[in-house]
Parts: structure tokens; C-alpha cells; sequence
């Protein structure tokens, strides 16, 4: 009889999937991120997953539980997705259901020039959008934080991710970050550990701080009135990186905040409730 328990166990233990994966978030939606939690029948070395036509990384917790954030971008389509995890010498699928959502829209008045900007700046903002998405497309497979993240400033956020803006009374991209109604020189404070890869004056966002939380996780910080870092500096979790301010296209003093996570535009209050 043992013998025969031990060979049941072992086929069991043989039959049973080498990846299993539960899933976190708030919702499975355009906009939010969904942390997979992997559990390994054995020690593996790496994990990668393909999802949204996108490769991410994972992260290991133990020797045989890893995690991968997936970013669900504003223009990923509702329905069934797949995802493909590999870790090696195991691999396993899943599918992610997006859910549609229906997003606000704001009315906003600005300066004409950052609504229709005039010819000679254009070589300007092109260049400075090449170089932001080239950093939404860089795969690194360091993970640079280690705590939860935490919100950049004391204020709630108080505009929606996603929402649909008109400047001028002209359609324009959907919001793809976070407001918070800070007052001008309020101190804005790394959510989490990263390094600074851009700290600069932008056309659209003014001055602008942009952190690599590794992995593919960035967040950006517009229209501040001081920039306090230099590129290619680390930053710990709350350290100060600038003041809020109002420049750059703004109606007034306040801080933006985007995150990308795997080039997706993903909204920064999910990424503070997930990763934890």
C-alpha cells in the first residue's frame, strides 16, 4: 500500500500544470493593470509573458511564486486576450476579458498655441515625443523598486484617467494620467525607487520629470515650476524631484501624473492599489 500511495502521488504531482496563475486587480478594463501571480511546480529562473502584443517581465517572490504586471492600454479592445507565460522550461496560457468603459469628457481653454501650435515649434515637439516613446519601449528586466507605491503629493486626485478632452472646443487625446489639484511649490515626491531618465522642459508638458522604475514601469511628472534631479541620478521612495507648477498646457498650477507599464497607459491610482 505505501508503494502504492507514493506512485499515486507522483502522477498526481506529474499530471498536475507546471504554471498555475491567479490574477489581481481592480477590474480588467482600458486603463487598469492586472498583476498575475504565478505559482511554479518547481524553482524557475526567468518568466516572460506576451500580452496586448506586448513582451513583459516578471519579477520573482520566492523560487517558485513570480509576478508580472500587465498594463491594459485606453486603446486595447474589449473582449477576450490571450496571455502566454513562459518561464523556460514551462509555459501556460490564460485570457484577460477586457470589459469596455465609458469614459468622461472635459472642456478645457488654453493657450491657442498649445492647441494648434504654429510651424516652428513642430520639429520641437516631434523630437520630444520620439524620445518619450522610446522610453515606453524599452524592455529592462531590473525591477528598481521594492515597496508599495504611494501617491507623489498630500492632494487626491481629482481628474479621471481617460478622459475625453477638447481643447478650445478641438478633440485631443484622452487624459492619460492623473491630476492632482496641488498648490503651486507644493514638493512632489518619488511614489516609488527609480532612476531619473528625463529632466527636462517639454512643449506640452513643461517641465518635466520622468523616473524608470524599472521593468518597463515609468512615471512622468508635468508642468512642474522646478525640476530638483539630473538625469541619471537614482531616487529613493519619497524623495523630492521638483515643485508643482503650471507650465507647459495647463489652466492652472497643478501636478500630472502618468505611468506607462509595458508601453501601456495605464492609470497611476491602479498601479498604487495593485502593487502593494
Amino acid at each position: 500500500m505505501p508503494g502504492f500511495v507514493s506512485l499515486l502521488l507522483a502522477f498526481i504531482l506529474q499530471s498536475a500544470p507546471a504554471l498555475t496563475v491567479e490574477t489581481a486587480s481592480r477590474s480588467v478594463q482600458p486603463g487598469e493593470v492586472v498583476l498575475l501571480i504565478v505559482h511554479a511546480r518547481s524553482p524557475i529562473a526567468q518568466l516572460r509573458a506576451q500580452a496586448f502584443n506586448r513582451t513583459l517581465p516578471g519579477w520573482p517572490v520566492d523560487a517558485n511564486t513570480w509576478h508580472v504586471m500587465v498594463g491594459i492600454d485606453l486603446d486595447d479592445a474589449p473582449g477576450p486576450h490571450k496571455v502566454v507565460l513562459d518561464a523556460g522550461s514551462a509555459q501556460t496560457t490564460i485570457t484577460l476579458t477586457v470589459r469596455t468603459k465609458a469614459f468622461p469628457t472635459r472642456k478645457l481653454t488654453v493657450d491657442e498655441g498649445f492647441v494648434n501650435p504654429p510651424a516652428s515649434v513642430q520639429p520641437r515637439i516631434a523630437e520630444e515625443a520620439a524620445r518619450l516613446a522610446a522610453f515606453w519601449k524599452q524592455d529592462s528586466t531590473a525591477r528598481l523598486w521594492t515597496d508599495p507605491f504611494l501617491p507623489p503629493v498630500p492632494q487626491a486626485a481629482n481628474s479621471a484617467f481617460g478622459t475625453r478632452s477638447f481643447y478650445n472646443g478641438q478633440p485631443r487625446s484622452p487624459h492619460g494620467g492623473a491630476d492632482f489639484p496641488s498648490p503651486a511649490g507644493t514638493p512632489i515626491h518619488a511614489p516609488n525607487a527609480g532612476r531619473i531618465v528625463l529632466a527636462a522642459n517639454l512643449y506640452y508638458t513643461g517641465n518635466t520629470v520622468v523616473i524608470d522604475h524599472g521593468l518597463g514601469l515609468y512615471s512622468l511628472f508635468a508642468h512642474l515650476s522646478r525640476i530638483d534631479v539630473n538625469e541619471g541620478a537614482s531616487v529613493d521612495r519619497g524623495a523630492v524631484v521638483g515643485l508643482v507648477g503650471a507650465t507647459g498646457r495647463v489652466t492652472g498650477p497643478h501636478l500630472h501624473w502618468t505611468i506607462r507599464a509595458g508601453g501601456a497607459r495605464v492609470d497611476p491610482m491602479a498601479v498604487i492599489a495593485i502593487l502593494r
